[in-house]
This record gives C-alpha cells, sequence and structure tokens, in this order.
C-alpha cells in the first residue's frame, strides 16, 4: 500500500501486461476482473467472499448510490467503505451508461443529465462536478468521469457529438476533482465504432495526464470484433504507463482477448446476472443448468474448481433450484462464477510473469471449444 495513487508495470508479453495500482486502500492486481457492486452489494454475494475469491477491488454505480440511499446519507454513515464493510479499493463509474440505458427518463445538455428516477419518478440533475462530488462524499477511490455512452450502431453525427462533450465533461471532472492524494479520477474514450474519434478522444484525454484512463461506449451492441479493432485503434494513443480499463466488458473470451490487446481493467454483471438465471462459467465453457440434461446428473460442475460451488455440488442439486426458483441456486452459481472470473485473472497473470501468455489463451479456448461433459 502507499500514500498516493501508482501503476507499476511488472511485466509484459507481447502486448498483454502484468501490473499493479498501489493506493491507501491496497493493491490491485492487474490484470484485474472488478466485481460489480452496483449499489453497495455485489449480488448473492457476501464480500468477504468476493475477497476471498481474490477481487482486490469493486464497483459501485453512481447513479443508483444517488438515488438511495444518497450521497449525503452515505458520507454521515462514514463513507461506502465502512457502510459496506469493504475496506478495499471501490471504483465508482460515473452515471454515464445511465445517460444511455436510460434515455427515455432524461434529457441531456451541455450542463449535464436531468434524470427521472426509475424508482419514484423524482427529478434530479448530474452535472460533471456533481457526479465527481457524489462520488467524493461516496468515498470512493478511483472516479470515473461524466461522460455520454451511445449506443450502437448510431450515426456519425451523433456518435461525434457525444465523443466532444465527453471530452469538454472531463475537463469539468478534472477541475472539480482537483488533487486528492490517494485517489485517481480516470478518463473515458468515447468515439463508438469510428476510429479517427477514437484516437482524437484518446489523445485529448492523454493531454489532461489523468491518472488513468478507460475505454467505454463498447460491448453496447456492437459485434466484438468491432470492440476488438476499436480497442487495437485506441490502445495505442493511450499512455503506456498508466492504467487502461475496458469499460462493462465481459465474457472470459472478451477478457482474454482484451488482455492480448493491452488492457489492465475489467468489470461487468455478466458472471453474477448470469448466476441468478442458471448459468455457469467453468473452464469447459457455458453449462446452463436449467437443461433438462441435469435432472439427474450428480457429478458437479468441475471436481478440478477450487470454488466449494463447482466441487461439491451435484449439477442435479444445481438444477433442481435454479429450476425451483430457489434463491440458493442463483448464490451458489454467482459463486462459482465470480470465483471462475478471478481463477482466469489469476492464471492470466502468471502466463505473463512467466511469458507463456500466447499459450495459456490458446490452452482456455481450446478447453471451451471442446465443450462440457457428455450427458449421461
Amino acid at each position: 500500500m502507499t500514500e498516493t495513487f501508482q501503476f507499476k508495470l511488472l511485466a509484459t508479453d507481447g502486448k498483454a501486461r502484468r501490473g499493479e495500482v498501489s493506493m491507501p486502500r491496497g493493491v490491485i492486481r492487474t490484470p484485474a476482473f472488478m466485481p460489480v457492486g452496483t449499489v453497495g452489494t455485489v449480488k448473492a454475494m457476501y464480500l468477504d467472499q468476493v475477497r476471498d475469491l481474490g477481487a482486490d477491488i469493486i464497483l459501485g454505480n453512481t447513479y443508483h448510490l444517488m438515488l438511495r440511499p444518497g450521497p449525503e446519507r452515505v458520507a454521515r454513515l462514514g463513507g461506502l467503505h465502512e457502510l459496506i464493510r469493504w475496506p478495499h479499493p471501490i471504483l465508482t463509474d460515473s452515471g454515464g451508461f445511465q445517460v444511455m440505458s436510460l434515455s427515455g427518463l432524461r434529457k441531456l445538455d451541455e450542463q449535464g443529465v436531468t434524470f427521472k428516477s426509475h424508482i419514484d419518478g423524482a427529478l434530479h440533475h448530474m452535472s460533471p462536478e456533481r457526479s465527481i462530488e457524489i462520488q467524493g462524499l461516496l468515498d470512493s477511490d478511483i472516479q470515473m468521469q461524466l461522460d455520454e455512452c451511445v449506443a450502437l450502431p448510431a450515426s456519425p453525427k451523433e456518435i461525434e457529438r457525444a465523443m466532444e462533450m465527453s471530452l469538454r465533461w472531463a475537463e469539468r471532472c478534472r477541475v472539480a476533482f482537483g488533487d486528492q492524494p490517494g485517489k485517481a479520477m480516470f478518463g473515458i474514450v468515447q468515439g463508438g465504432d469510428i476510429s479517427h474519434l477514437r484516437v482524437r478522444s484518446a489523445e485529448a484525454l492523454a493531454g489532461m495526464n489523468l491518472k488513468g484512463y478507460a475505454i467505454g461506449g463498447l460491448a453496447v451492441g456492437e459485434p466484438q470484433e468491432v470492440m476488438l479493432d476499436m480497442i487495437d485503434t485506441t490502445v495505442p494513443h493511450m499512455p503506456a504507463g498508466k492504467p487502461r480499463y475496458l469499460m462493462g466488458v465481459g465474457t472470459p473470451d472478451d477478457i482474454i482477448k482484451s488482455v492480448a490487446r493491452g488492457i489492465d481493467m475489467f468489470d461487468c454483471v455478466m458472471p453474477t446476472r448470469s448466476g441468478r438465471h442458471g448459468l455457469a462459467f467453468t473452464r469447459r465453457g457455458r453449462i446452463n443448468l436449467r437443461n433438462a440434461r441435469h435432472a439427474e446428473d450428480m457429478r458437479p460442475l468441475d471436481e478440478e474448481s477450487s470454488c466449494p460451488a463447482a466441487r461439491d455440488y451435484s449439477r442435479a442439486y444445481l438444477h433442481h433450484l435454479i429450476r425451483a426458483n430457489e434463491s440458493l441456486g442463483g448464490m451458489l452459481l454467482t459463486w462459482n462464477n465470480l470465483s471462475y472470473y478471478q481463477d482466469l485473472m489469476a492464471g492470466i497473470r502468471k502466463a505473463i510473469d512467466e511469458g507463456r501468455f500466447a499459450d495459456i489463451m490458446a490452452e482456455t479456448q481450446e478447453n471451451w471449444a471442446r465443450g462440457d461433459l457428455a450427458p449421461l
């Protein structure tokens, strides 16, 4: 741990990077997957479990925490870390994704976004300055700029307008953030699926000398090859000595291919949301526990897994829990999924350290392609 925010590159293997983000509340080993704790909880998990699986950092959502319990209340209660009993780093997104996903409930202009709450219809205004203020009240360690995320496909004119707005908001967020020792504000590269806009955004943000940089506006409806092409386009224009965060991504395949392109940090609701809906991620690929083939299968999900949910419970029992809509089913599969994601990241980090990343990537993809055990 350090009193300041620092990023250190420890090893590279091709474009893949192994590093550490050090800050007062702990060290984040990269490449890192950050479980999503939208409203101060990683759904269906105890935070002690999340930590034990290997997570160094979790996410909170500025928009949702603004609505409830409210940032001023969180501050009065000692901050988000104290409230949720997570003394380790927390990253908060800025609310920009909700600008897109709740487009029917908001009005956007140069000053910021006016939201109509999806809970009670009350009006709220979030400017770049208010976004940073909220994240400060939450006591977030890594704070994201407010940006406008455009769903793809979109017109070039609309993508460029949103990218330029996001750059202006980034500068306002930088000023509002000021100098906060031990904490960081990250800028967010936008530009949709248009290469020259991505480059322009990345270069302008790099000129602001922020402590970290994210790629936003991907995994929002475009094919994987478009996402990977935009990463290839953007990464060379991001500062090499600072962490690179790909927001909202993704599947294990998305992650390993993005690590190969130089990305350091990831987050996604996929492992938790999928677990609650009966889908397990394993070294043999995805397994849908709702399928009838598992109804009388007493084999575990994965006898070699480090996670008790995968190793010690039968597929028949997991199938029964999911089909009966028992909460334990979602809890066990979420446990399995987050364990798989963290084990994947640990294996990636070890492979980069040993100069074997390409081999591990090929072996992992071969196991996914081979698929699950044959039905009984």
